[in-house]
């Protein structure tokens, strides 16, 4: 399977929860996700009204030919830069995270490296404004070989219909 196929297998699978874009993304990525879910809480009646929750998630992915460590590691700073300035912290705001998804037809053994490796992580006030976590999967869709940091490691599951 080819990049392109792969990446639009993924989008597919991401469409049903999350607002999915191709056009208009700007480069380097070949697309965009976003979820946003918003839930109240309340002490018997609406009128008591506890608390607001609030979680996103920015999801970019990345398409290409193949892939070296150093530009995992520039695509990565791009997605979370990308990520992090659409977080409106405040006191409702749980976790914002930022994803980052490269698919390439050869991935260099130091670009598994460097995406394992790869972590950022971001407080607003003391985590009493929320977090955001950084996830990050590579996939190289010749062999099937998958790299993924630390929280990205659930994202395995979606490749499994590559």
């Amino acid at each position: 399977m080819e990049s392109k196929d792969a990446l639009q297998t993924l989008l597919h699978s991401f469409e049903r929860y999350y607002n999915v874009t191709t056009d208009g993304v700007s480069a380097p990525f070949a697309a965009e996700a976003e979820f946003h879910s918003h839930s109240e809480q309340y002490f018997l009646v609406k009128v008591a009204h506890v608390a607001d929750v609030d979680s996103n998630e920015f999801v970019f992915f990345s398409v290409s030919d193949s892939l070296s460590a150093e530009k995992v590691a520039e695509l990565a700073q791009i997605a979370w830069e990308r990520g992090i300035s659409r977080v409106k912290p405040y006191m409702g705001h749980r976790n914002s995270d930022v994803t980052f998804i490269a698919l390439a037809d050869k991935i260099d053994d130091d670009a598994f490296k460097q995406i394992k490796k790869t972590k950022y992580y971001k407080s607003y006030k003391f985590s009493l404004y929320g977090w955001s976590h950084f996830r990050a999967l590579a996939y190289e869709t010749s062999t099937g070989r998958l790299g993924y940091n630390r929280f990205g490691k659930d994202l395995q599951k979606l490749t499994g219909n590559l």
